[in-house]
């Protein structure tokens, strides 16, 4: 059952900090992140009133999400799209604003689950990794074709793995024997490649590198820069956005776009500022909110999460 084995990570926190939008008649909310459907069962159950809209890349993950949330009939509109089409979604729907976004960034449940989507590297399958597994190229293509600085450079930025070179030399020296398949000749090629001490420290040592491999194989950072601002873009005034990161380069990103919305853009010594400078963002959270041990010793995969959340107090300088 989909349910069981999908806990949402922070949910009653989400639910509280986008309530005072969603409370009111005729609120639509955005799932960008739709996954197996929890956020979005809870958001509709709770808002009896308001209308979601969710936006997933995976079909297998729209497929589910749609037997879960049918009860709610044509209150919950589902969508094949990547979240930065949000613009282009809410055109095609005809829905000038909305009073809600909520993004769950990351990998879902149910794509770390199915052993075949080669996300884990705790299990053997193969180096596929991508979200919409219709489209773009895999993690196996990316291993086997991309230049040896190009790695490394993936590796550093998306992964933040100090020993980037050794595991990219160790990579290019094995793809010349025999082409990359499956994720355990990976894992066990990165073992062997790291000194002692870095294997000491942090979990699985594979970590970084598939991290950094399926942010590359679905374009993760490029899409959220382009879909954090377009939700802001996309919020009537009163409406508010809740966002989950679970690594701190989503996270960055995330507190640059919501610092520089609620900023006042006035020239320094203006006695009086006028209202294109005034902040068209109010914070909610200080900084990141971070899940309670309660919930991180029920849902493991809690642990890295930082929660965000802004209201939209004004609309855009015309």
């Amino acid at each position: 059952m989909t349910e069981s084995r999908h806990v949402p990570v922070m949910l009653q926190r989400c639910l509280d900090l986008l309530a005072p939008a969603l409370e009111r008649p005729g609120a639509v909310v955005v799932d960008c992140t739709l996954g197996l459907g929890g956020h979005s069962e809870a958001l509709l159950t709770r808002f009896p009133e308001a209308r979601l809209i969710g936006l997933d890349r995976d079909k297998e993950a729209l497929r589910l999400s749609g037997e879960r949330l049918a009860p709610f009939g044509d209150r919950a509109t589902l969508v094949h799209a990547v979240y930065d089409e949000l613009p282009e979604v809410l055109d095609r729907l005809d829905i000038p604003g909305v009073q809600g976004v909520l993004f769950d960034l990351g990998v879902s449940s149910m794509q770390l689950d199915e052993a075949d989507r080669g996300f884990a590297y705790a299990q053997d399958a193969p180096l596929d990794m991508r979200m919409d597994q219709t489209t773009g190229i895999s993690a196996a293509e990316v291993l086997n074709t991309y230049p040896p600085g190009e790695l490394v450079r993936i590796l550093r930025a998306y992964g933040e793995e100090k020993q980037a070179k050794r595991i990219v030399s160790a990579v290019v020296r094995e793809r010349e024997k025999e082409p990359f398949t499956n994720s355990a000749r990976l894992v066990e090629l990165i073992r062997d490649a790291l000194p002692q001490a870095a294997k000491r420290t942090g979990g699985n040592p594979a970590k970084r590198t598939f991290q950094a491999l399926r942010i590359e194989v679905n374009g993760e950072l490029s899409v959220l820069e382009r879909a954090v601002p377009a939700a802001v873009k996309a919020l009537a005034v009163g409406g508010r956005i809740a966002v989950l990161s679970y690594q701190s380069l989503e996270d960055r990103l995330v507190k640059q776009v919501f610092a520089a919305g609620a900023a006042n853009t006035a020239p320094p010594g203006l006695p009086v500022v006028p209202e294109r400078y005034q902040p068209r963002l109010k914070l909610l959270t200080r900084g990141a909110e971070l899940p309670t041990e309660e919930e991180i010793a029920e849902n493991r995969r809690a642990a890295p999460a930082r929660l965000r959340g802004v209201e939209r107090i004004r609309e855009d300088a015309e």
